[in-house]
């Protein structure tokens, strides 16, 4: 789990460059960071829009829990 201090500064990072801030959640080759290079370079603000959801909702949740089996 992230502390605040650390998600403050991904957030802030992701504002002035989005990719940074994904990059650093999530990894060079992660679709959010494909997803966030595609819409910066569409439009600023998409991809901030969606640098801020990718940190935050989807940093959330981690995804090696979600994709365990029901039955083991």
């Amino acid at each position: 789990m992230s502390s605040r201090c650390e998600v403050f500064l991904e957030i802030l990072l992701a504002i002035m460059l989005p990719p940074l801030g994904v990059f650093l959640r999530n990894g060079c080759c992660s679709c959010e960071f494909f997803i966030c290079v595609l819409l910066t370079l569409l439009g600023y603000i998409p991809g901030i829009i969606y640098a801020v959801y990718a940190i935050v909702v989807r940093g959330a949740q981690p995804d090696d829990e979600y994709w365990q089996p029901i039955n083991p």
